[in-house]
């Protein structure tokens, strides 16, 4: 059949969608972009935020109206909001065929099923089946992402995560590596190792696995340029990592360490299980072990019961620490969390727009003073892509800093040295240094 995927949410599902299309590919089906050329659509989902689930069924609205045109088109949905909501995603008359986030090494199978007529849902856990053998299609050619460990034991009252992708269970190191070798073995140069909570990798594997030692075996494999990793958890990050990441220019300098909130009393109703001066502390020892590392973080405003003044201790907390980029979100109940069931979404929306807005203007302020520091500098990027309309391409520093550049597209992939001329509260502006 030819099959399209349309992907929403992180770099999780984004490897997902890369290993089922793999499966896919091996079993004789052909991956189409369009929809409009497709037999069979399947979209997969993430429930992470209410915006995120809201745009399945924008995409829902729109397969019915094209399967009502086409005739015959089998749809399919995957990823976190199949695992929250899949009873009710069987009563739209347009959906398939609906499967979880440790299902995806079945996904021929389960097409071959509603291929013959049958409407299911499928939860069952595989993921054991997932592995350096596993067939992907890579939607770069030269950097690739790996999965290390699945799931999340944290339970942060907001997250739908663990209810979604269940409990921690990592895979096993030498078929990790295994795969890491393969794909420098094809030309791949950086690496991103992905978890919900990349740090807890191994600890349930009892043999003394740590994300720590994963990456200092990485470090070993001729060919890699880069090797990347998230998300970490801050009270699981440990000085072992921070040392093994001093020790190798191999290692990205660009560390994401989600807070969420600047406030003691909301991290405790949070559930997230670190003070603020714990976090701080955290970021002391970042700053000294690895003196060229730049952070970046997630923030949730208007979480329930959030005050003025707590929300003034997370504006303090971005002034202090001055973060290279931060994710803001709004807080958004998530039917199913300890938040959502126990604590009312009491917070205003027009003062959770206003703190937003005015958390992005500090954030866009503080970049533009932090970029300054890049003018007139040569720093090495790699090429990711093309930009559209001009025929200059984008590329990425080891601190994560997009930095935009005329070059041929032949240097996609390639690591050059940049003199940067331009900055701005975003992307970098450089010349090839010849």
């Amino acid at each position: 059949m030819k099959v399209a995927f349309r992907t929403f949410g992180c770099q999780m599902n984004i490897n997902d969608t890369e290993a089922m299309m793999g499966v896919l590919s091996k079993a004789g089906h052909e991956i189409v972009a369009n929809e409009e050329d497709a037999e069979a659509v399947i979209v997969n989902t993430c429930a992470v935020r209410a915006k995120s689930e809201d745009k399945l069924y924008g995409k829902l609205g729109q397969l019915k109206a094209m399967k009502r045109r086409k005739g015959r088109l089998l749809v399919g949905v995957c990823g976190c909001v199949a695992e929250k909501n899949a009873t009710e995603l069987l009563t739209h008359k347009e959906v398939d065929f609906v499967f979880g986030t440790r299902a995806i090494t079945r996904v021929d199978e389960l097409l071959k099923r509603a291929e013959l007529g049958e409407r299911f849902i499928e939860m069952g856990d595989f993921i054991d089946e997932l592995d350096s053998d596993t067939p992907r299609v890579r939607t770069s050619s030269h950097h690739a992402w790996i999965t290390i460990i699945f799931g999340c034991d944290k339970f942060c009252s907001y997250c739908i995560v663990p209810y979604t992708r269940g409990r921690e269970k990592s895979r096993n190191m030498n078929d990790i590596l295994s795969e890491a070798r393969e794909l420098v073995a094809k030309g791949y140069k950086e690496i991103t190792y992905l978890g919900q909570n990349v740090d807890s990798y191994g600890k349930d594997l009892k043999d003394g696995s740590s994300l720590a030692d994963l990456i200092r075996e990485t470090i070993k494999i001729d060919g890699i340029e880069r090797i990347w990793f998230l998300t970490s958890y801050p009270r699981d990050f440990s000085d072992e990592l921070i040392d093994v990441i001093a020790s190798s220019d191999k290692i990205s300098r660009s560390i994401h360490l989600p807070v969420q909130s600047g406030s003691n009393r909301i991290l405790k109703a949070m559930n997230r299980g670190y003070t603020r001066e714990y976090y701080l502390d955290l970021i002391d020892r970042v700053k000294s072990g690895i003196p060229n590392a730049t952070l970046s973080t997630d923030l949730i405003i208007g979480f329930p019961g959030e005050t003025e003044e707590e929300y003034e201790e997370t504006v303090s907390l971005v002034k202090e620490i001055r973060f290279e980029r931060i994710n803001l979100a709004m807080y958004s109940p998530r039917e199913g969390t300890l938040s959502a069931r126990n604590m009312a979404d009491d917070v205003p929306q027009e003062v959770k727009t206003r703190r937003l807005n005015d958390l992005l203007a500090l954030q866009k302020h503080i970049n533009r003073e932090e970029n300054e520091k890049y003018l007139d500098r040569i720093i090495d990027v790699i090429g990711e892509g093309k930009i559209k309309g001009n025929g200059k391409i984008y590329g990425r520093t080891m601190n994560n800093k997009i930095v935009i550049y005329d070059a041929q597209p032949e240097l996609i992939g390639k690591s050059v040295k940049i003199r940067i001329e331009r900055v701005s509260a975003g992307p970098l502006y450089g010349v090839l240094v010849r």
